[in-house]
Parts: C-alpha cells; sequence; structure tokens
C-alpha cells in the first residue's frame, strides 16, 4: 500500500494503539486518532471509587491526546456508552465511524495480519505466539478485513515497545491494560453485584446425579472447569461441569469428567464467505490464547458447525468463542452452543 491513504487508528492511550499510529505516520498516511468512552460506571452516583475505569480514564485520555499531539494528527473522544450498554460494540459500529470521518481504513493495536490472497483477505495469526490476537478477530467479514489494517501483526511485543522509545512515545514504557478495562476495581464479580443484582440469583450445587452438595451465590459467578471457590468438602477434588440454567444449578463432578469429544457452535462466521469441506481437518480454539486443538469441523444449517476433536478436550464452556484455523490462517468462529 504505497499511495497515501487516511486512516483512523483506535487509540487506548496504550503502547500498542500508540505504536500503530506512529507507524502510520511514519509510512507517510493521513492518520486521525480516535478514542472510545465505553463505560463511566459511578458516574453522577456520589461514589468516586467506581467512576474511574481503564477504558477511559483520564490518564488514558491524557496519553491517547498527547501521543496525537507529539505526532501531530488529530484527536477525537467518540462517546459509545449508549451503544455499550444496549449492546456489544461490533467491530463495524467503528468502521463506520471511520468513514464517517472521511477514512479509508481503521487501523488498531491488535497483534494480526491481513493479506490479500487470488481475491480474497485472509485473516492469520501475529507473528508473535505469545500476543497473536486473531481469535478476537474471527467475526470479520471479507467486506471489513477490505478496511482494515493491523501494523503490528509483523512484530514482537518486544519489537514494538522498541518502536515506541524509537518514536519517542510518552507511553513507550506503559504496563499492559488489563482484558476487562471497563471494571474499575478489577473483581468482575463486584461489576456483576452493582449492574445486574436481579440476575445473581443463589442456587444449589449438585453432582450429575442431581444431588445436592452445596450452594452456589450465582450462576455468572462460576466457569466450566472451576475448581476453587466451591467450599465443598469432598474426597476428590471437584470441577464445575456445567451450568444449569433451567433448575438453576452448578453441576460438579471429577475432573475427568471434564472432557469432550465433540461441541456444537452457533451464529458461526466463515471468514471467506463459505465452511470448510465437511470433515475438514482443522484446529479449534476454545478460549482467548489457549492452546488449539486437533479436529474435524462439519458446517451446519442455520449458521453452525460441529467439531469433533481428536482426543477429548477439558473445560469447553457454552458461551465462550469457539475459533477455526488452517495453519496460520483463522478461518472463523462461532459461539459455542453445547458439548
Amino acid at each position: 500500500m504505497s499511495e497515501k491513504k487516511t486512516v483512523v487508528v483506535a487509540l487506548s492511550g496504550g503502547v500498542d494503539s500508540s505504536t500503530t499510529a506512529a507507524l502510520l505516520v511514519e509510512r507517510g498516511h493521513n492518520v486521525i486518532g480516535v478514542m472510545m468512552r465505553l463505560w463511566s460506571e459511578g458516574a453522577g452516583d456520589g461514589d468516586a471509587r467506581f467512576a474511574q475505569n481503564r477504558c477511559c480514564s483520564p490518564e488514558a485520555v491524557a496519553d491517547a491526546r498527547g501521543v496525537c499531539q507529539n505526532l501531530g494528527i488529530p484527536f477525537y473522544l467518540l462517546n459509545f456508552e449508549a451503544e455499550f450498554k444496549m449492546n456489544v460494540v461490533k467491530f463495524g459500529t467503528l468502521l463506520d465511524k471511520a468513514r464517517a470521518l472521511g477514512a479509508d481504513y481503521l487501523a488498531t493495536g491488535h497483534y494480526a495480519r491481513v493479506v490479500e490472497r487470488a481475491g480474497k483477505f485472509l485473516l492469520l495469526k501475529g507473528v508473535d505466539p505469545k500476543k497473536d490476537q486473531s481469535y478476537a478477530l474471527s467475526v470479520l467479514t471479507q467486506e471489513q478485513l477490505a478496511r482494515v489494517m493491523f501494523p503490528l501483526g509483523e512484530f514482537t511485543k518486544a519489537a514494538t515497545r522498541e518502536l515506541a522509545r524509537k518514536f519517542g512515545l510518552r507511553v513507550s514504557e506503559k504496563s499492559e491494560s488489563q482484558d476487562l478495562c471497563f471494571i474499575a476495581d478489577g473483581d468482575y464479580r463486584n461489576f456483576l453485584r452493582r449492574n445486574i443484582p436481579d440476575s445473581l440469583n443463589a442456587g444449589n450445587i449438585v453432582d450429575a446425579r442431581g444431588k445436592v452438595l452445596g450452594r452456589h451465590e450465582g450462576l455468572p459467578f462460576y466457569t466450566i472447569g472451576q475448581r476453587e471457590g466451591l467450599r465443598i468438602a469432598a474426597r476428590q477434588p471437584l470441577y464445575v461441569l456445567a451450568l444449569d440454567s433451567a433448575r438453576n444449578a452448578v453441576v460438579v463432578g471429577a475432573k475427568e469428567d471434564l472432557g469432550k469429544r465433540e461441541l456444537i457452535a452457533r451464529n458461526v462466521n466463515w471468514i471467506q464467505g463459505a465452511p470448510p469441506r465437511a470433515g475438514a481437518r482443522v484446529t479449534a480454539m476454545i478460549r482467548y490464547r489457549a492452546s488449539t486443538e486437533e479436529c474435524a469441523v462439519y458446517s451446519l444449517a442455520e449458521n453452525r458447525a460441529r467439531a469433533v476433536f481428536d482426543s477429548p478436550v477439558r473445560a469447553i464452556a457454552p458461551g465462550q468463542a469457539v475459533v477455526f484455523y488452517a495453519g496460520e490462517e483463522c478461518l472463523g468462529g462461532g459461539i459455542i452452543e453445547s458439548a
């Protein structure tokens, strides 16, 4: 991409997005910095403990604005709070904002790569296996991939920091941000208690036969494969096997009962537009930054898919994303419906 383009860069105030902006300026593009305000919990309720979060704290805004000033590019703060509280802000929403600002492309600090081959856009893993974020981008379509840029996909994290130092960015030594930046105190349980208290109903912890072993504080506080925090005295360690919303029960059992040989996914997005052939040999990632598992994949009706694993896979959690790969190429993914 040799010609000059107008590129909107999504900024967080961190080293990755700031370095992305600096790289694009260096490459001669017309760069616009934007930052999304997603959440301001506590604002106006008199409780200052929860008014600050890392999504859009005054410090993060100051860092992002300062980087833009140093680079000589405009900076806009976009308020997405209403959209975020009603629904998850989709990548397409930010792309629409970029187009409204007259941009040709949207760039982010994700560690992934986009290449064009034979008229199709491929999403590839980032070259740094420890930082690869293609899992989080598996929802992207051909139309979206044609208009996004991930400059950091070609770099390791160490190389990114070195670039930030070379560019003289004020955030070059800034620590990594947390995954759930909108949770002010870092504890998602407290966040849920404050925001959806009516959905946190206590219930029974049961074994596979339905025998009551204890009590739980609410299904959202538990995850498949969890061992700690069950507060059950047992002869052998117990793990969460399932969350039964119909009974409002947490089902527990032995570690060996966690293994599953297949899963069904819904809302599946195939990046190339069409699914792989039935029974195609692929690998699957069942949670962010987990190891990939060998499997065969089958496309089903209504945008669903079935994955059959070579070996039992532990702690497959409905509600999590499953993402499929062919080597370094991300084929797409969906939401785990059952296992």
